[in-house]
């Protein structure tokens, strides 16, 4: 009775040999060898070849088919359509833009800052900010434009640097 071992080492040289010729790749044919002496072991039905060598070189024949048909249906994906999430680069820049942002945000009164921020992040017509701040129209727009001005500013001057 030959073990796993003695079958190995009788025909393992020529088995590699037989898939490099037909794979071409030394890493495939190292798989499909393994694969080849894996599935001979464990197959339980009768041999149909006339010797235990043919036997696995059909074995390592239908191993290298099956993995050709599944490269065959592999297709390299193009760039054509990128990532649309920004990069870590992209973010990081973000989240430093806001950081500065909320420090101007913060130095500024209170009255200002409410201002602004109704007007930018809510949405509210100046009308309505107005009447929440309880300041004149023309005082509500005064104030916002002042602070899009400075948050402009002070973004222009870290460019220059």
């Amino acid at each position: 009775m030959l073990n796993f071992l003695d079958l190995y080492e009788s025909y393992a040289i020529e088995v590699y040999r037989f898939a490099l010729w037909l794979a071409g790749d030394y890493s495939d044919a190292e798989d499909i060898t393994s694969e080849t002496f894996i599935r001979a072991w464990v197959h339980n039905s009768p041999i149909r070849t006339e010797t235990l060598k043919a036997y696995l070189f059909a074995i390592t024949r239908n191993i290298y088919l099956q993995q050709h048909r599944k490269k065959k249906r592999q297709v390299i994906l193009n760039d054509v359509y990128p990532d649309p999430a920004p990069g870590p680069d992209k973010v990081v820049e973000s989240q430093l833009e806001l950081q500065r942002v909320r420090g101007i945000l913060q130095s500024l009164q209170e009255i200002d800052r409410s201002a602004f921020v109704l007007r930018v992040q809510h949405e509210l017509p100046y009308a309505e900010i107005a009447r929440i701040l309880g300041i004149s129209l023309s005082a509500t727009k005064v104030k916002v434009h002042r602070v899009r001005k400075k948050l402009f500013l002070t973004r222009d001057d870290k460019e220059v640097d």
